[in-house]
């Protein structure tokens, strides 16, 4: 059994609170560990030969239900699996679902250089961070090894983790020869091939992708593959992508899953594979067939691909699936957060207005961009309220007139501006009483909706 909380870890500590791990307690450096923000072996005294029992035993015990692999190198490698649990309540998932974008060796070349920079450059902002695209998949579809390795090459420029993607044991290694040294994925090993590919892992030291259906089948390649030596395995069980056949790999991904999980079969511990580019080997037109791309792919991000290659690159597509991914993986134990502070909105000067609001990312995001595309130069005071939003944070005692005015004390605000005057947002109302007498400046109530702000300063600014 698997440790789910901070106590569990604490118990085969050394309970010396020393410090060493750069912690200021034991319980602090457990609870660190639960989050994969540090590793037993990274207690000093845990090392030494009279706890070198526990460190074996916490290693055993923290290790993810599912293998961890990295793919890549450098700063864009990709790490998929790690996860622990089924649902994502019972814990968090941890690596999100890699979404690579393919590419193939019969493109002209102007075709692929304008493919791989649209993959390569994809970038969205979205609550607090840019989401990208993850990398790239090189598919042969010449028969070609030379045309395969080209591809490779130019592929492997955008310094995006890289699938290689054939059957054929000659034309993997050809783009293995080209790029090993940036630890692509490949793909892959079935029934037939499994000998040679095996040998080409083994030999350039690259994860790789075991195929088939039959789940039995691919129990036993990953079995095989694990007793030669090689152990970084993503399992492919086949996608489906219309009637009973899609049932059927839905079916397929889900037993693999949970027979990892909950039936401990460390056989098939591994992270999975999902395709839903195969919607376009059975789709009748662009926009219906990128549609089911799009519900495959939906589909298998919450259930449970680590894993994904796809082929529309339309911001119809690409846009839901990338916040979906995030979103799903977002911890559910932590509130999206953004760092408190004080902001300058424009260029504000001694006359602009101070308004608040929390440090819950989707309420400063909302507000900084009503402010910033209405063009009104103010002050913007986050305050922390460890990730809520105003009501919440009002009602939960996090957003009160002292942490207000600690806050505005500590950045200084009354130092900025000749009016001493400061702005609540509606849904904080109630504390207007309580914060002018703490504070000691004449306390405003804007509008609920900060997309009013700008029809409430006609009629309430400058201050009288």
């Amino acid at each position: 059994m698997k440790v789910k909380s901070p106590l569990e870890i604490y118990k085969y500590l050394p309970k010396t609170n020393c410090a060493e791990c750069g912690y200021d307690t034991c319980m602090s450096f457990a609870a660190n560990i639960i989050d994969r923000k540090t590793k037993p072996g990274d207690c000093p005294p845990l090392t030494r030969d009279e706890f070198r029992e526990n460190l074996e035993k916490l290693n055993e015990l923290t290790a993810p239900e599912i293998r961890e692999i990295t793919i890549g190198s450098g700063d864009r490698a990709v790490k998929i699996g790690g996860d622990d649990v089924l649902f994502r309540h019972d814990l968090t998932f941890f690596n999100p679902t890699a979404l690579a974008y393919d590419v193939w060796d019969t493109m002209s070349s102007d075709e692929l250089e304008n493919r791989l920079s649209a993959i390569k450059d994809y970038r969205k902002f979205y609550v607090g961070e840019f989401i990208n695209l993850d990398m790239v998949a090189v598919r042969c579809v010449s028969g070609d090894p030379e045309k395969f390795r080209e591809t490779v090459k130019k592929a492997s420029e955008t310094g995006l983790p890289l699938i290689l993607i054939s059957f054929n044991s000659e034309i993997l290694k050809a783009g293995l020869e080209e790029v090993s040294e940036q630890r692509p994925l490949i793909y892959g090993a079935n029934e037939n091939n499994w000998r040679k590919v095996a040998e080409l892992a083994l030999d350039f030291n690259v994860p790789v992708v075991i195929h088939s259906k039959d789940l039995d089948t691919l129990q036993s390649l990953a079995v095989t593959f694990s007793e030669m030596g090689i152990n970084d395995i993503v399992l492919d069980p086949g996608t489906e992508p219309i009637g009973k056949g899609l049932q059927d790999t839905f079916r397929r991904v889900i037993q693999l899953r949970r027979s990892a999980i909950e039936g401990e079969n460390k056989k098939v511990a591994y992270p999975i594979m999902v395709v839903p580019m195969t919607a376009w080997l059975v789709g009748k037109d662009k926009l219906s067939t990128t549609y089911w791309e799009t519900i495959i792919a939906s589909v298998f991000i919450v259930k449970y691909a680590d894993i994904m290659i796809l082929h529309s690159l339309e911001p119809y597509e690409v846009m839901p699936l990338a916040i979906l991914k995030t979103n799903i993986y977002t911890d559910p134990r932590k509130p999206v957060s953004v760092e408190a502070g004080l902001r300058e909105i424009g260029k504000p000067d001694e006359n602009s207005p101070v308004f608040i609001t929390t440090n819950f990312a989707l309420t400063y995001y909302t507000v900084e961009s009503d402010l910033t595309s209405a063009g009104i130069n103010c002050y913007l005071l986050v305050i922390d309220t460890e990730g809520l939003g105003v009501e919440v944070s009002v009602a939960g005692s996090k957003l009160t007139a002292n942490v207000i005015n600690e806050a505005i004390e500590k950045e200084g605000v009354k130092d900025r501006i000749n009016h001493n005057s400061i702005v609540l947002p509606g849904l904080a109302a109630r504390l207007q009483g309580e914060l002018e007498m703490v504070s000691g400046m004449k306390v405003l109530v804007g509008p609920v909706d900060s997309g009013r702000i700008p029809g409430w300063l006609e009629e309430n600014w400058p201050p009288s």
